[in-house]
């Protein structure tokens, strides 16, 4: 792979070649590699290794962006010319900000130095895993589906990346990670079980579990029994959490807050959801994943979203904090500083947290504890297919999947046809009755976050699926 000493000799040839005000070059990419199982049996392997860079000029305000994965020295000078004659007909950005420079970077809201410290996220085992290694996991997960009669599908993935960012101030910085995902699909006859997980480190993963547990529910699931549409207590598992929850963070961004497209307008400072809330934003998290720099080279700080319930900040790029320091709404927003949160510029969705992290509560239970105290619910493996159908009160739609069951009377007594729920994300995370302690999960609808299995009261599903 490319390193941060063969990245900084591209920037300096990328910079002579340039007569731009300013430069900026990202640089990403690695080695990805998958093999992928249906039916029972292994029918794609792919791999695949790309390094890119993405140059950024500055003219008076004007700025533009161009890539190239080629680093020989005309197509380095095609790229510099690609993305100076594209600023150059730029309209002048009046919010556009000097590149920072390493002091600036690496600043806290209140001006200080910083260093954002993460725990290493690359894992020579993890780097070292070949096609062989992962058919030989996948083996393991078909022999699971076969000694239970089942039909399995999935993927086994495995890659190695880096980022970085170098501009003409001074700064450079540089992010090398590992990660490794697993997921699975039992088929039955009339139902299905799933499982997914996913680590920078595969020692952390393990096929066999995942197979079993997914196995598992595919079984006790068969000859799903249909019960009426309507509210119920609900048992969320981690993923499912993850995929609906993962819905509102979008909205806590600076710009979203300027644009009024965010649920959270008007509410900051308010009590949002119950007391037994508390949500971070915390890339240094050791269940978290992702560098510590945003699309600037800014470095991310820890931000807490909500406590007990009380929504307390959104995140912010550089220029949006500028933006909102003018706005008249600033008094109800919360400190205003950049939090290391920004996308690569130029861009119009401005910030995002993205290493979310629900706090741990006190006396937490175990989703088998959630099943003996409920007398009447369901528990739901996962969702899938969301979608928002009011951005205020953040109603979502969707579906259940892969292993929905009935609870009654402390103890699971079957399989479930599916339901799809219409239920407002506020009014759930104001009803969640007892959690988990919170664990490293990925969905399919949302990335991967630190988040608890939850027990919710009066979630409403609207209709019964035909499956």
């Amino acid at each position: 792979m490319l390193t941060k000493e063969q990245a900084g000799d591209i920037f300096d040839r990328i910079k002579k070649l340039s007569t731009a005000d300013e430069v900026e070059v990202l640089f990403s990419g690695g080695r990805f590699a998958l093999t992928r199982f249906a039916n029972n049996t292994i029918h794609q392997n792919v791999a695949e290794e790309n390094h890119v860079v993405s140059v950024r000029t500055v003219f008076e305000g004007k700025t533009a962006r161009a890539f190239t994965n080629k680093f020989d020295e005309e197509s380095l000078r095609q790229v510099v010319r690609s993305s100076e004659s594209l600023a150059k007909v730029q309209h002048p950005d009046p919010d556009l900000l000097p590149m920072p420079d390493l002091r600036e970077a690496s600043g806290s809201a209140g001006g200080g130095a910083r260093t954002t410290q993460i725990p290493s996220r690359h894992f020579a085992g993890t780097a070292a895993i070949t096609p062989e290694l992962r058919a030989d996991g996948v083996k393991k997960i078909v022999g699971v589906a076969e000694n239970h009669k089942l039909t399995t599908a999935g993927v086994f993935s495995s890659g190695e990346s880096f980022e970085g960012i170098f501009n003409s101030r001074g700064l450079s910085n540089w992010h090398t990670q590992t990660s490794a995902e697993v997921s699975i699909t039992m088929l039955a006859g009339d139902s299905s079980g799933w499982q997914k997980a996913s680590s920078p480190d595969v020692a952390n993963l393990n096929p066999l579990v995942l197979a079993e547990t997914a196995a598992k529910k595919a079984l006790d699931s068969a000859h799903p029994r249909e019960i009426p549409a309507g509210k119920y207590t609900v048992i969320l598992e981690p993923a499912a959490v993850l995929d609906i929850v993962g819905f509102m963070f979008w909205d806590y961004s600076g710009m979203a807050m300027l644009d009024q497209r965010s649920f959270l307008t008007g509410r900051i400072g308010t009590k949002l959801f119950g007391d037994n809330i508390t949500i971070w934003d915390d890339v240094a998290h050791p269940l978290q994943t992702g560098c510590p720099f945003d699309g600037e080279g800014m470095q991310r700080q820890r931000v807490g979203l909500v406590e007990d319930g009380i929504v307390n900040r959104v995140v912010y790029a550089r220029a949006t904090a500028e933006r909102m320091k003018r706005s008249e709404n600033k008094d109800k927003v919360g400190p205003i500083a950049s939090t290391g949160h920004g996308f690569a510029l130029p861009n119009e969705t401005g910030e995002m947290p993205v290493n979310i992290v629900f706090a741990p509560v006190g006396n937490p239970q175990t989703v088998e504890q959630m099943i003996a105290s409920t007398e009447r619910g369901v528990l739901v493996t996962r969702l899938w297919y969301i979608r928002e159908v009011e951005p205020f009160e953040k109603m979502l739609t969707g579906m259940t999947r892969d292993g929905t069951f009935y609870v009654e009377n402390g103890r699971v007594q079957g399989g479930l046809r599916n339901f799809r729920f219409n239920e407002s994300l506020i009014h759930m995370l104001l009803n969640v009755e007892t959690m988990s302690v919170p664990v490293r999960s990925c969905g399919e609808e949302s990335f991967d976050m630190v988040v608890p299995a939850m027990k919710v009261k009066e979630l409403n599903f609207t209709e019964v699926t035909k499956f």
